[in-house]
């Protein structure tokens, strides 16, 4: 795309790259569902519907066929699961997944995470939060509604016994690099951002685990959601 700019007495030329849109895929057996997910997806102008998908042993060949940015999957209904969630990480991990299902319990939200979604939503969550969730499953940053969160934080009691902040010094520092992580920064982008190096962040990250007793990024999320160390928008 090419804009002209004029300029006193004569014309500067600009060349102006446009946004790529984001090709979504979703696989899920409910016909009513797809569809409404699809007339959602159409009415963003940023968002390009590429595909369906009714069962497992087509997700493969979808993927190859539409090359998704993201892939919206129910992995609770009987014909996807979270072998389909592995496949995809295995074979295509360019593809980002937002996991949109009925209440799962906290141990399916576990293992969803760590099969490799990105984002996760609930049937019920409104359009402006499946939109926002799409945006930020394109970009590769952690998304849950407000009701996975209080899943994960309400029945994860041993979690929740171990994060108290009594008896626990974090750094300003460490509180930086946290809200970073929980923003959904990779450890390079927290690194490029604070102007420090890649192994500082990573060693913060370790120190932060070890204080909390926590051993993975999703529960580090979920602390610092719980003790308010960032302000996410989520709806009710």
């Amino acid at each position: 795309m090419e804009l002209r700019v004029f300029l006193g007495d004569k014309f500067s030329y600009l060349i102006v790259i446009p946004m790529k849109k984001i090709n979504v895929l979703i696989a899920e057996n409910s016909y009513l569902i797809r569809k409404g997910f699809c007339s959602l997806v159409e009415q963003k102008e940023d968002f390009v519907m590429a595909g369906e998908v009714e069962k497992s042993e087509d997700l493969k060949s979808s993927l190859v066929r539409y090359s998704p940015d993201v892939l919206v999957i129910d992995y609770s209904s009987v014909y996807f699961g979270f072998e389909d969630i592995e496949m995809v990480k295995a074979n295509f991990p360019e593809v980002k997944i937002l996991a949109i299902t009925n209440p799962p319990s906290k141990i399916a939200v576990s293992k969803a995470l760590k099969c490799g979604v990105t984002a996760h939503l609930l049937k019920s969550c409104e359009m402006d939060e499946i939109v926002e969730a799409i945006y930020s499953a394109s970009l590769g940053e952690k998304f849950m509604c407000e009701k996975i969160v209080a899943l994960m934080l309400e029945e994860d009691k041993a979690v929740s016994s171990r994060t108290s902040c009594e008896g626990v010094k974090i750094s300003e520092r460490e509180i930086e690099i946290l809200q970073l992580i929980a923003d959904g920064l990779a450890n390079k982008q927290i690194a490029d951002k604070l102007c420090i190096s890649t192994h500082t962040v990573t060693t913060h990250r370790k120190n932060i685990m070890s204080k909390l007793g926590i051993n993975n990024t999703a529960s580090l999320v979920m602390f610092a959601v719980r003790e308010n160390f960032l302000s996410p928008t989520y709806s009710n």
